[in-house]
């Protein structure tokens, strides 16, 4: 069903447990697990108003080089060992240089001869070149967010624009990759950008959704937005993200550990969430693979292999 704004607003307004009835009706019995490693971390010439790898902050992060082959391999080998079924390799960075891609390339590779692991990246903006050799390499799915709604997006980036990601978005497609295309809430956003965002996903169609919370960073200019949503905002968020989106898998992503408890992140994942990235997400604190195995099975849910 295509809905309009104005319709979904309606929905995000009315009574959660009515609102996250009906996103329970959408929402399969089993959740996946996928994980990740940052490959290159910090230096990034972007001005996302958000992230602590941007060098136009002050935040104190820690700048590491590209891992090892062998590193990958063992975080990957340590991922399936705790249910993920995807392994995403990540960068800092608008776009990977020539010789990083072909580092990235070797990564996806090996990434690929590890049975039961499907490879995943998430390395920033692709011209069509590289999106057609990640192709190539055997990649299976590209991580792209939308981060906001098109409406919203001049007030958290300056140095690239809504337009060129969606490129991205467009070129995964093109070459027959499955697209991961998300947001990260509270930000700032009203109700109706928050809206705005589920209704341009399901315009993009990705096959994944990961939602993330706002981790405010010190030093970045949204470092004091640890009050932009409250939990029962994202949770209405997510029931209408589901509803907007009932054929994409929606995901848990970064801030869950810290910006809800842990009985909201039960409900979620009954009613509106089928999938999580299970450990740390790049430069925020996670949930142990453990737990996320214990609540899947209390909930039961299967973990989808």
């Amino acid at each position: 069903m295509n809905y309009t704004k104005e319709y979904l607003i309606k929905y995000y307004n009315m009574p959660l447990d009515e609102l996250l009835d009906i996103s329970e009706k959408l929402v399969g019995n089993e959740v996946d697990f996928c994980s990740l490693i940052s490959a290159r971390t910090g230096k990034c010439s972007q001005d996302c108003k958000y992230c602590a790898q941007s060098s136009h902050y002050n935040t104190n992060i820690e700048t590491n080089p590209f891992v090892s082959l062998e590193e990958v391999t063992n975080t990957a080998l340590h991922s399936k060992q705790n249910q993920a079924i995807r392994f995403a390799i990540v960068t800092s960075g608008k776009t990977p240089e020539e010789d990083d891609f072909d580092t990235i390339l070797e990564m996806i590779k090996t990434i690929n001869k590890i049975d039961g692991i499907k490879s995943c990246a998430s390395i920033g903006i692709l011209n069509e070149e590289q999106a057609k050799k990640l192709k190539e390499a055997g990649l299976v799915r590209f991580h792209h967010n939308i981060n906001t709604c098109k409406s919203y997006y001049p007030q958290i980036c300056t140095t690239h624009n809504y337009e060129d990601r969606i490129n991205t978005t467009n070129l995964v497609k093109k070459y027959g990759m499955e697209l991961c295309c998300g947001v990260i809430i509270g930000m700032g956003e009203t109700i109706e950008q928050r809206v705005e965002m589920a209704l341009e996903l399901a315009e993009i169609k990705p096959e994944s959704i990961p939602v993330n919370v706002l981790m405010p960073i010190k030093g970045t200019p949204f470092e004091h937005y640890e009050n932009k949503i409250d939990e029962e905002n994202i949770m209405r968020t997510l029931a209408i993200f589901k509803i907007a989106n009932p054929n994409a898998t929606l995901r848990f992503a970064g801030g869950r550990a810290t910006r809800l408890s842990r009985a909201n992140i039960e409900r979620a994942t009954k009613t509106s969430v089928e999938s999580m990235i299970i450990g740390n997400m790049l430069t925020t604190i996670g949930i142990e693979p453990e737990e996320d195995i214990k609540m899947v099975h209390k909930l039961n849910k299967k973990i989808r292999t």
